[in-house]
């Protein structure tokens, strides 16, 4: 029987997989483009997520736009989700139960979306997506292979709403990004270096 992307939609505001399910006003599932060369993948939907049904909207989603936008991506060239698609209690992180709860609707939903590219931003997304433990300021800034997936875990747009003095690095690595997705004949080249915006967004 096939598959399609509306199924999925269906299937995930239908969950019930986990307590989060009880607790939720909207099911966050994406926003960007449904198939797209980038997915990147935070931790889960706050308080506005939840009241939206819209990942990454709040302040945190707010400065990932204005840092992507200054490195020149459009909503086409990337597809943006969650660990979780529904908001854990007081924005606590989600537990390793509620992650994998959510894991095979994940898989399914890096199936349709297709990328070449995944960006993993934080502890959190890093942890669970890949299994690893180690700190996110260890593993950051790199691409390594992953089920012919390229994986490049960063910081959290979260992280340098409190931490302003690693704006600079989260800055540097959307610019990694967007290097390596040029190479790689994903995206346009930019036409002259960018500068990296101020404010929050």
């Amino acid at each position: 029987m096939a598959y399609y992307w509306p199924d999925f939609v269906e299937e995930c505001k239908q969950c019930q997989s986990c307590e989060l399910s009880q607790t939720r006003k909207n099911v966050v599932i994406y926003r960007g483009a449904v198939e797209a060369p980038l997915m990147i993948v935070g931790e889960g939907p706050g308080a506005s997520e939840d009241e939206q049904g819209v990942p990454f909207v709040g302040q945190a989603g707010r400065l990932l736009n204005l840092l992507f936008e200054g490195y020149g991506f459009t909503p086409e060239d990337y597809h943006i989700c969650n660990i979780v698609k529904c908001r854990p209690p007081e924005n606590r992180v989600p537990t390793p139960a509620e992650a994998k709860s959510c894991m095979p609707l994940l898989a399914k939903q890096v199936r349709f979306v297709k990328p070449k590219v995944i960006v993993l931003m934080g502890k959190t997304a890093y942890k669970y997506f890949t299994g690893s433990d180690e700190a996110i300021g260890k593993v950051r800034g790199q691409f390594f292979e992953k089920n012919n997936y390229l994986i490049f875990p960063t910081f959290h747009p979260a992280y340098i709403l409190r931490n302003n003095n690693h704006r600079m690095t989260l800055w540097q690595d959307i610019g990694r990004v967007r290097e390596k997705m040029e190479a790689l004949n994903l995206i346009d080249s930019l036409s002259e270096e960018p500068s990296m915006p101020e404010g929050r967004g």
